[in-house]
């Protein structure tokens, strides 16, 4: 791992302390002073996600693509009572799980299982919408199983 050098843009020092740490979502956010000109400035660590990627059916590879996992979930609970933070959390969480797999590949069936169980803890009719897409039922039978599960 190489470590940057942070230069002080005032002065182009490469020597700082930090005043000041926290979380903010673009990262982790570090207020430094130069310990040469003791001019204060900000910086921003954020952490880089390695790439992943999405096998679809057909086995095709595609990289995955956080817009279409919140596409498929806001689709779902379109018009439900259920707040965009919890959607983002759902998303976020289920991001989260994906990731902490450790895997450099994940199959579109896990993530369509993982937003289905989700969405079945959040609301039913989104779960309902969400299963009859995803899992493509063949008639009114199918749908009518799906619900009774429920």
């Amino acid at each position: 791992m190489s470590k940057e050098i942070m230069e002080c843009p005032y002065c182009a020092h490469t020597k700082s302390s930090v005043t000041n740490k926290r979380d903010s979502p673009d990262g982790i956010r570090r207020r430094r002073e130069c310990l040469k000109c003791r001019k204060r400035f900000t910086t921003y660590e954020k952490i880089e996600k390695s790439d992943l990627y999405v096998i679809k059916k057909d086995g095709r590879r595609e990289k995955f693509d956080i817009k279409k996992l919140e596409g498929g979930v806001e689709k779902a609970l379109e018009k439900r009572p259920v707040s965009q933070e919890q959607v983002k959390k759902i998303i976020n969480e289920i991001e989260e799980t994906i990731r902490k797999a450790g895997k450099k590949e994940i199959k579109t069936s896990i993530i369509g299982e993982l937003v289905m169980k989700k969405l079945k803890k959040t609301d039913d009719i989104a779960y309902v919408r969400f299963a009859s897409v995803y899992r493509q039922f063949k008639d009114i039978k199918e749908f009518k199983q799906e619900l009774r599960e429920l």
